[in-house]
């Protein structure tokens, strides 16, 4: 008889054509950091996760930055790779940042958030680095000769990254940076989602450029994971009337359907083709579980189509809308 199907989680995918296998969810690690109202979580609580994902237990992606946290992300991921050194099955990458004092990019200030990414996670190399929200500097100043994008490219050339990508907000943006052709991975957050598709266009052309994607935040911050819903924001802001109202239309439908919108949610970037990954962020071992068991809730094609229906004002997307 066969053994168990494997948890859709888990499904290996070529990421582009940079030679690496990542599983369809990756586990975000923003959240993995010290608050000073204690809401943040224990660094037993997300030991705990690096343990089972580190030992092939989970999915096979940490994703994590220089920033997140000031550093915290980086460090305890690092504590938990000196505990399982062997871990080439599992992908850890990070992103390159801005100097979050000054917030300013420069060339010296790429080698040196690399520089600090290795040593905090006790690696000789970063595998995968992302440039990380490129928004927050002018096109110019990112990639103008002995800058930003050129310090990064001296370090792949060099053997210190493995392959680089670009993550950041504007989708148009990051279809720019893509144009240059150096990057062979693009990661998007909160703009394709169930009521956002800001993205669309993006994830069609990194699909055409054999450019791996990382979609994050399913969730859009939390409001579509779980109808109805107590919250009245969407990714970084106050959501807008129409964006809450298209929620409500989505999670009734849901509901009369026995469909946790959570799980519609993570689902509408696994099943599209043109992502590569998801990137759920989790905090620890239960929230893992957790996205395991919803990527595998069954939800007919008739759902689908009765959600690609719902009508969305475009108006309320992060990005306004692209021409094809």
């Amino acid at each position: 008889m066969p053994g168990p199907a494997t948890p859709r989680a888990f499904a290996l995918r070529e990421l582009g054509s940079t030679g690496l296998k990542v599983t369809a969810v990756t586990a975000g690690t923003a959240g993995w950091q010290d608050r000073a109202d204690g809401t943040g979580p224990s660094a037993e609580q997300t030991a705990a996760l690096a343990s089972l994902i580190l030992s092939g237990g989970g999915v096979r992606v940490l994703d994590t930055s220089n920033n997140y946290g000031f550093g915290e992300s980086e460090r305890r991921i690092g504590a938990a790779l000196r505990t399982h050194p062997d871990t080439e099955t599992v992908l850890v990458q990070t992103k390159a940042d801005r100097d979050w004092v000054s917030g300013t990019f420069s060339y010296e200030r790429m080698q040196e958030s690399v520089r600090e990414s290795c040593e905090r996670l006790g690696l000789d190399r970063i595998p995968m680095c992302f440039l990380h929200d490129p928004e927050n500097a002018s096109w110019g100043d990112i990639t103008q000769p002995q800058g930003p994008l050129a310090a990064l490219l001296e370090m792949r050339d060099a053997g210190s990254i493995g392959h680089l990508g670009i993550s950041g907000g504007p989708a148009g943006l990051l279809r720019r940076y893509l144009g240059t052709g150096h990057f062979e991975a693009v990661m998007t957050h909160n703009r394709y989602t169930l009521v956002d598709r800001s993205a669309d266009l993006l994830l069609d052309e990194a699909a055409a450029a054999g450019v791996g994607v990382y979609n994050a935040a399913p969730y859009g911050g939390g409001l579509l994971a779980a109808w109805p819903s107590r919250r009245r924001r969407y990714a970084y802001g106050d959501a807008a009337p129409a964006l809450l109202a298209a929620v409500d239309i989505i999670g009734q439908l849901l509901e009369e359907a026995d469909v946790p919108i959570a799980a519609a949610s993570l689902q509408w970037s696994l099943r599209d083709p043109r992502v590569t990954s998801t990137v759920v962020g989790m905090l620890g071992v239960e929230e893992h579980e957790k996205t395991v068991q919803l990527a595998d809730v069954v939800i007919e094609d008739r759902i689908w189509e009765e959600l690609e229906q719902v009508e969305l004002d475009d108006s309320t997307w992060q990005d306004p809308p692209e021409r094809r």
